[in-house]
């Protein structure tokens, strides 16, 4: 059996001892097992506008400080803490970006785009509608809606609605969402019903 296959076997805890015991092979078999969870939050993110290859090497930077950081005797598991520190990563690195390039907060509904873009925004739109509680049929998405639905949010949702309504639509729940930006459960699902109700209203 070689260092790798005896890896595989270990479990995370086992992994992170030794890893700060000095085994970078340890490392690699981390990097390796959480890799498709980095690609898939990657995936989620990009619709806020960053770029996938970025995120997924923030979500790796991310992994490396759970690594670092993780405590057995505190934290819950090693897979719940890795994903927090990931999105937080990855989120954070969102956020940074948008401010780089001056854009509004919410360009995930803007329909100024190539043609690969508007195949991605129109699966992003409805799946906005289906969580909204809405059908297509009930709201037509033209451009001047569009447009205006985007001059809403920027208006109407505080800093924080605008961070829940951002992670909401990567598909994550209240609870996750809560942890990524550091509040409590029950403020985070309150903002996330306020911003339902306020956009509900004006459509």
């Amino acid at each position: 059996m070689t260092k790798m296959d005896d890896l595989k076997n270990c479990t995370d805890d086992e992994l992170i001892d030794r890893i700060r015991n000095g085994e970078s092979m340890a490392m690699d078999r981390i990097c390796d097992k959480y890799k498709v969870m980095v690609r898939s939050k990657a995936k989620s993110m990009f619709i806020l506008g960053a770029d996938r290859d970025d995120l997924i090497q923030e979500g790796m930077l991310g992994l490396f400080k759970a690594v670092r950081d993780y405590d057995m005797g505190r934290d819950a598991s090693f897979y719940t803490f890795a994903e927090l520190c990931i999105n937080r990563q990855m989120y954070t690195a969102v956020q940074a970006s948008q401010r780089k390039k001056h854009q509004p907060l919410n360009t995930y509904i803007s329909l100024d785009h190539s043609e690969d873009d508007e195949k991605e925004q129109s699966a992003l739109e409805t799946q906005f509608l289906d969580k909204m509680g809405m059908s297509p049929e009930q709201v037509v998405l033209d451009k001047e809606r569009v447009e205006y639905l985007n001059q809403l949010i920027a208006q109407e949702l505080s800093d924080f609605e605008k961070q829940v309504l951002d992670l909401y639509l990567t598909g994550m729940s209240y609870s996750q969402i809560a942890r990524v930006l550091g509040k409590d459960e029950k403020s985070t699902d309150n903002a996330l019903q306020r911003l339902k109700a306020k956009i509900k209203k004006h459509l």
